[in-house]
């Protein structure tokens, strides 16, 4: 499995490359396209078309290539928005149907694993949230309760998993973990079984208003679009309403054996996060944290030191086997925006999972299947991407807008001036202002060099250097592009221009 950057997570090394079966006819007209092969678009998939309808698959790289392939693969029912903010924004009756909707996305992992015999090792685990300071564990009484209220079983307890000190702890019951790799390996098989058809290295645009849907490998023509790509393309309200993260994760051996039984949370901001996972005989701990902003580290191999370090002050390290980090939305109000995409009449999308992807990727495709069927939902009015909250999100939405806007014009007159393309060092990048031009340069180990043009083409923002990734981020919609400027994820629909060396 190939990723979105130069690490290497710890399910890319279990999985083979996917070979399709089905071929796409040209001559066709299908009922729903589903761009991105990621958990979003496969459990949409599979759902619609073992149900009847006729389903092409598009993968602009190949299946799990973005955040879905960088996951630390939690099922939680307790999610980064808290119950007491959800009820505070929402109502209490929404947090219920929250909290229900969680365990029924969880409920329909553990089913479509045994249905279709993924042998993907879900296993049903506590989950424990611990407050380590006076302060946190005011805010953990208030998530006792309202998680209570919500319908969530919990409770305080004397013991965690990790050997970490804390002043106060509670356990939730009913959340799970798997394999993920495994997971989406089954749900593609039992997709092109029912009859599915799967595109990878197909990049797909918005349709026309006649249902052609341009990809790059020629047109689709679908009665509905959907998509899984973790942002919509284009230029919508959803990208104002969305800010990208990125998390950074390793997965562990330990001298002792110490690995935590259990899904394990910190409650500081931002937090850190641990299981076990077991892979062919072996055990690791995986862990995670140190968030930031994308584009907005200057140096992103530091992350993964503070995480190291942190791993070391609790366990016994025998040698850390993989890192990675991953990208994630947060919404602006809290919740994910699932339905249809606003503007459009026969597109439909999942967006601003915060770091719940893998339930809301799941509940995505309940949502979406009962809408494209014309099956009332419980929970589509909810999460309705449309939906307008005065209250709720709106100094989220003004202070991750105000960044945007500082974005674009400040790194506009920002540039660090460079005397000669000989200044950079092999291995290094820079944004800079070489003889009036804007450029953005990286040399590789070899010295060769990469010259691109730094705006990114989504929304015209300056492109910033992720020097972990080996990738150009833009920070203000997360599109992500390689070293030499080709699309990897985001809402972009093409790749940064490259800009000749002759011509500078």
């Amino acid at each position: 499995m190939n990723r979105d950057g130069a690490q290497v997570s710890i399910w890319q090394d279990i999985a083979p490359a996917y070979q399709t079966m089905n071929r796409l006819r040209q001559d066709a007209t299908y009922d729903v396209v589903i761009a991105g092969g990621g958990i979003t678009g496969f459990t949409t998939a599979l759902l619609l078309q073992s149900q009847g309808k006729k389903c092409v698959l598009a993968e602009a790289n190949a299946l799990g290539f973005g955040t879905t392939g960088g996951t630390t693969a939690h099922l939680n029912t307790m999610l980064d928005a808290t119950y007491p903010e959800i009820e505070r924004d929402f109502g209490a009756e929404a947090a219920k149907d929250v909290a229900r909707a969680v365990a029924e996305a969880i409920t329909l992992i553990r089913t479509l694993s045994d249905r279709y015999h993924i042998p993907c090792d879900f296993f049903y685990k506590p989950g424990y949230l611990y407050a380590q300071q006076e302060k946190q564990t005011g805010e953990l009484q208030k998530i006792m309760e309202a998680s209570r209220r919500a319908g969530i079983d919990i409770m305080y307890t004397d013991h965690i998993p990790v050997p970490i000190p804390f002043m106060k702890a509670c356990r939730f019951e009913n959340q799970a973990q798997f394999n993920i790799t495994a997971y989406l390996t089954g749900l593609a098989q039992a997709f092109e079984q029912a009859g599915g058809i799967i595109l990878q290295q197909c990049l797909v645009s918005l349709p026309d208003a006649d249902g052609i849907v341009p990809t790059s490998v020629g047109n689709i023509r679908a009665k509905y679009t959907v998509f899984a790509t973790h942002i919509p393309p284009g230029i919508n309200i959803l990208h104002f309403r969305c800010a990208p993260y990125r998390s950074y994760a390793a997965a562990v051996t330990l001298n002792d054996n110490n690995y935590p039984d259990g899904l394990a949370y910190d409650m500081e901001d931002p937090y850190h996060y641990f299981r076990t996972q077991e892979v062919y005989g072996r055990s690791y701990l995986i862990a995670g944290g140190f968030d930031h902003k994308t584009g907005h580290e200057v140096n992103t191999e530091i992350p993964f030191r503070d995480l190291h370090a942190y791993l070391k002050q609790y366990y016994n390290l025998k040698s850390v086997a993989y890192q990675w980090s991953s990208q994630y939305y947060i919404p602006a109000d809290g919740l994910p925006y699932i339905g249809k995409l606003p503007g459009y009449d026969q597109v439909y999308t999942g967006t601003g999972f915060n770091g719940n992807g893998m339930i809301f990727g799941t509940l995505t495709g309940l949502i979406l299947s009962d809408m494209i069927f014309g099956k009332e939902n419980p929970y589509a009015g909810l999460f309705n991407p449309s939906r307008i909250k005065p209250i709720a999100g709106f100094a989220a939405f003004i202070r991750e807008n105000a960044d945007v806007v500082s974005q674009f014009i400040g790194k506009r007159f920002s540039y660090e001036q460079i005397s000669s393309l000989a200044a950079l060092a092999n291995g290094e990048a820079t944004l800079a202002d070489y003889e009036g031009k804007k450029i953005a340069l990286y040399k590789d180990d070899k010295g060769k060099l990469y010259s691109l043009d730094p705006v990114c083409p989504h929304a015209g923002c300056i492109v910033a250097w992720n020097s972990a990734e080996k990738t150009w981020d833009c920070p203000c919609h997360g599109g992500r592009y390689a070293i030499d400027g080709s699309l990897l994820t985001g809402p972009a629909v093409k790749g940064l221009t490259r800009l000749s060396m002759n011509n500078l």
